[in-house]
């Protein structure tokens, strides 16, 4: 879980130490000064970031697809990208975090993050998490895919797009097959809460027991490799802009 790691190094980071440096490059909160205050918590909630900073205040951001945190220590170069990717700096004596890319940055009250985040589900590695909950919302939309309904955070947050893949592959139906016919849609639930709780602490994700290089996921990437289960070409296409993988011998159901 890249949001789940990227919080922990932020958290190991920053946490604990005073704010030294504070430049937050979005328009609405440009003149906002957070030197002085020192850093709570870093806390992943589904793909959100708080970054909680004493006073009551909250750094909510989002990362979606480009964008991400960087660790630098004093003197290192700025590897991230260009300086005009730059959308926040957070500076301790010890470490700068450098925020590429964001698409979502907003300072708000801490008591105030149900704002950004109220709307999210169960979140899989959350002291909230709920199966029965997570699961009566993904059987909600009936003729939903399960690749959508797996990505909406609504339903239960936390699954990306890699792993939106995997599970269906685990589960051995498509992506495109409609959420009220997939079978023991419980055991998806559980397989999702195990998937996210063995990569929790991982800087790479894996879901194959294997540790044989190149072969970490069954089906994410892979389009045109053999499938790691049954040797068939493994297949890529779109779904809802975002690029899917599946194997047509080894999953059952509609194509793309």
């Amino acid at each position: 879980m890249p949001e789940g790691d990227t919080a922990r190094r932020l958290d190991a980071a920053l946490a604990g130490h005073v704010l030294i440096r504070s430049d937050l490059r979005v328009p609405r909160f440009a003149t906002a000064d957070l030197t002085g205050r020192t850093v709570l918590d870093v806390t992943p909630r589904g793909k959100h970031l708080l970054t909680r900073i004493e006073g009551g205040l909250t750094l909510h951001s989002h990362l979606r697809m480009d964008g991400t945190w960087k660790i630098y220590a004093p003197g290192e170069r700025w590897r991230g990208g260009p300086a005009h990717q730059i959308r926040a700096i957070l500076g301790t004596e010890h470490h700068t975090a450098v925020g590429y890319r964001l698409p979502v940055l907003e300072l708000l009250r801490t008591a105030d993050e149900q704002q950004a985040v109220g709307h999210l589900g169960p979140d899989l590695l959350g002291p909230d998490w709920d199966p029965g909950l997570a699961l009566r919302n993904l059987l909600s939309d009936p003729a939903r895919p399960l690749g959508e309904a797996l990505l909406d955070q609504r339903n239960l947050a936390g699954i990306g797009n890699v792993y939106k893949s995997e599970l269906c592959f685990l589960a051995r139906v498509t992506p495109w097959l409609p959420v009220s016919e997939l079978p023991s849609p419980e055991r998806l639930v559980t397989a999702a809460k195990t998937l996210m709780e063995a990569n929790r602490d991982r800087v790479g994700r894996r879901t194959t027991p294997g540790r044989t290089p190149g072969q970490s996921l069954y089906v994410y990437g892979r389009a045109h490799r053999p499938c790691l289960r049954c040797a068939t070409p493994v297949r890529g296409a779109e779904q809802d802009g975002r690029p899917t993988y599946w194997c047509p011998r080894c999953q059952s159901g509609p194509a793309s």
